[in-house]
């Protein structure tokens, strides 16, 4: 992976965001190791095989973010992600997927993962992933997006549907904003395709996720899926 530098999150003086990596194959952490490890700002401060592990060394060391494959043997990402919330530990995590989205994956979103990327991203998205992640963002490939919502059954039992009522509170706009977000449109995608501000559609995506009392675009993508506003396969 060719790497590019790029400006910490939090500016020169802030103290480097604290990674802590999760694969059973050392030969991918060593290849994450060393992109994150060389970039300004950040610091992989651990790495771990499985989930059991990872689990330890995040209470033990409170990361910033936990990066790790959505089926880490032991404990997968579901259920480090429960665990930590069980904790109350402020530890954001970036799931990454080895073979697109999947069940495995799908329920690390809906247990609160705030990051979804590919496993082969380039370098350089990963770094800016990592520190959109430490800046309270939330990030989601917008590939992966359009794969998950083509490849997973909306009657698969370990995916209750929400009721669709709970969208009454927003606008049609709101509504359809939701729904390019679904879809892994950026806010400056959405701008071009509604023709309007880039700044209009990022309000509206603030008035969705506090209206519907969602934490980040994660968990609207989820919502979005399970209320049936968006189908497998749908544009």
């Amino acid at each position: 992976m060719s790497r590019a530098r790029t400006r910490p999150a939090g500016g020169p003086t802030a103290p480097p965001v604290r990674i802590l990596l999760v694969d059973e194959q050392p030969m991918l952490r060593a290849g994450f190791r060393t992109v994150l490890g060389a970039e300004t700002g950040l610091d992989v401060v651990a790495e771990a095989g499985d989930g059991r592990t990872a689990l330890e060394l995040a209470r033990r060391l409170l990361p910033d973010i936990v990066m790790m494959d959505a089926r880490t043997p032991r404990l997968d990402a579901a259920g480090l992600l429960g665990a930590l919330t069980a904790a109350r530990l402020p530890v954001r995590v970036l799931v990454l997927a080895t073979d697109g989205l999947d069940s495995a994956t799908l329920a690390a979103l809906r247990a609160g993962a705030q990051g979804v990327l590919s496993k082969d991203v380039p370098a350089a998205d990963l770094v800016a992933a990592v520190h959109a992640l430490a800046t309270g963002a939330g990030v989601l490939a917008p590939g992966l997006l359009a794969e998950l919502l083509k490849s997973v059954d909306v009657d698969r039992p370990e995916v209750p549907p929400a009721a669709p009522h709970v969208l009454t509170v927003l606008t049609d706009r709101e509504r359809e904003v939701l729904g390019q977000v679904a879809r892994g449109l950026s806010n400056a995608e959405i701008a071009q395709a509604l023709s309007v501000s880039e700044a209009t559609v990022k309000s509206h995506v603030g008035n969705v996720l506090t209206k519907l009392a969602l934490r980040d675009r994660a968990q609207a993508v989820v919502l979005a899926y399970e209320t049936g506003l968006i189908r497998p396969g749908s544009r």
